[in-house]
């Protein structure tokens, strides 16, 4: 392979000596891996492809940051034999059979960007070497295949499609994006175009990235050139990728350290939860939970696995609730890792605009309510069926999320806890339903263009109040709920803001029908 680290002298003599160099500090860079579970010598050269040696001496350069961060990361500091010889509980791995050339190395830049470039419409000539930009899910299967298989079923991975192709969404969307000129007698709206969009509700979500070409670039080696990619730079939960495959695993194991403790902590949720539609990293922060976190955090171990309550962290995170094994300091488990969040989810508290039981499907495009609306209820309240999960499955949920509750409460707290909870959900419902019901009439009297006229249901004021009623103040009273956080479910985008808009929509509609 004619490589960057072989044309050095070509180059210049300050990267051959750069390389050589490398070689000395690198083993200082592995002792710094995460997880400290043994001290490397310096200069392990048997456990880097020479394919990912290659990509050192030139990115050790080029972009250090990266370098030094994947050197701190488990990927470095482990071979794949010596993740598989742990004990299947304690694994961060789940495949059972794994390709030779791989067994005796550790994960490096080759193993995940050139492995599969066949099927990566982003992959480029890279110094002789076929090179792919993003790496995706179908990239990570190759040791991951049970996380990536369970990411897939979960509504995350599908967050692009079930908000890109849902018509519904689309046009509130656009109400919300979309840049207005006041023309001097009206509001005009111009719809907003794809970098709007990006860098909005689908920095979250997910673009579609897409390859328009190639471009060359001047560098430190001459010009190379790299494809051009639309939708790009993204790190949306659902996004699309250039290889077909959809979802993004660094949205939570960041790039590239891809640690375990990153995605084990609050903050990395916090960056699409956090309000006021879902308001749950701002909820869980006043919530006696977050209290004890923030407070006692430095102390517990976020790298263990299994993840053990008392033990290793002493009051539950997001991922505490809903991904992470935990197990009893015996090894028993209590419940397994899961990458399907919504396994230990019976509510989707989420409501647009009622609350409901989880969906069947991740994903939701099927979805149609007896008005012909991409729904999951009816906008009268009433679930849609056929499309949310039965009674059975949703006291399964129930269970395994209280089997976690139960390591720190006795069963009349959680119980206690999950009845309050439930019943949050319905009252948050019914104060949405007398909301809907002045849009009705107001669509009704010609007060407002709704969807019958041809109007857009989110753009007319009462429309965008409505809007609130469920979007942020219904979500902040069942996220208060569900999470503990008592005074941000009253004051805080809660009870007193679902009643105050309410009375203001019935005031409006007064107004202009009389």
């Amino acid at each position: 392979m004619w490589g960057p680290r072989k044309r050095g002298w070509a180059v210049s003599l300050g990267a051959g000596v750069f390389a050589l160099v490398s070689v000395v500090l690198w083993g200082a860079v592995l002792r710094a891996s995460e997880g400290g579970e043994r001290e490397r010598p310096a200069g392990r050269p048997s456990d880097l492809s020479e394919a990912t040696e290659e990509c050192i001496d030139c990115h050790s350069e080029v972009t250090p940051g990266i370098v030094v961060d994947w050197g701190r990361s488990r990927h470095a500091a482990v071979t794949v034999e010596e993740a598989l010889a742990r004990d299947p509980v304690e694994r961060r791995i789940s495949a059972e059979e794994i390709p030779q050339d791989l067994f005796a190395v550790s994960v490096g830049c080759a193993e995940c960007h050139t492995r599969n470039s066949g099927k990566h419409a982003d992959a480029f000539d890279h110094f002789g070497t076929e090179v792919h930009v993003i790496v995706t899910p179908s990239d990570c299967a190759q040791c991951h295949p049970e996380e990536v298989a369970q990411y897939s079923e979960n509504l995350m991975s599908h967050a692009r499609t079930n908000l890109a192709e849902n018509a519904l969404y689309g046009m509130l969307m656009e109400t919300i994006n979309g840049v207005q000129v006041f023309d001097g007698a009206r509001l005009a709206h111009h719809p907003p175009d794809d970098r709007t969009g990006a860098e909005s509700c689908f920095y979250c979500h997910g673009t579609r990235v897409g390859v328009t070409g190639l471009s060359a670039r001047e560098t430190d080696l001459g010009e190379v050139e790299f494809p051009v990619l639309s939708g790009w730079p993204n790190q949306g939960v659902g996004r699309a990728n250039p290889d077909g495959s959809d979802g993004c695993c660094a949205a939570c194991h960041t790039r590239h350290r891809f640690s375990i403790e990153v995605a084990r902590k609050p903050e990395t949720c916090s960056e699409c939860h956090t309000g006021p539609d879902v308001p749950a990293f701002k909820v869980y922060s006043v919530s006696k939970h977050g209290n004890l976190y923030a407070s006692l955090q430095s102390r517990w171990d976020f790298r263990e696995v299994p993840w053990v309550p008392g033990r290793d962290f002493s009051a539950p995170t997001c991922a505490g609730c809903h991904v992470s094994l935990l197990a009893t300091e015996e090894g028993e488990v209590i419940v397994p890792r899961t990458h399907r969040m919504n396994d230990r989810l019976p509510w989707r508290i989420f409501g647009l605009p009622y609350a409901h039981p989880h969906p069947i499907s991740a994903n939701t495009t099927g979805i149609v309510n007896g008005a012909g609306l991409p729904l999951p209820t009816e906008l009268t309240g009433e679930v849609v069926e056929g499309f949310l999960i039965d009674p059975p499955e949703i006291e399964a949920r129930r269970a395994r999320m209280q089997r976690s509750c139960r390591q720190c409460h006795d069963s009349g707290w959680v119980d206690g806890q999950f009845e309050r909870f439930e019943h949050a959900i319905s009252e948050a419902n019914r104060m949405t339903l007398p909301a809907t019901q002045v849009l009705l009439k107001s669509w009704e009297g010609g007060l407002a263009e709704g969807p019958g006229a041809g109007g857009n249901p989110f753009d007319e004021p009462i429309e965008k109040m409505w809007v609130e009623q469920w979007l942020f103040y219904a979500n902040s009273t069942r996220f208060a709920s569900a999470m503990g956080g008592a005074d941000y479910g009253v004051f805080a985008d809660g009870r007193w803001a679902l009643s105050k808009n309410l009375r203001e929509m019935a005031a409006w509609w007064r107004e202009r029908s009389e």
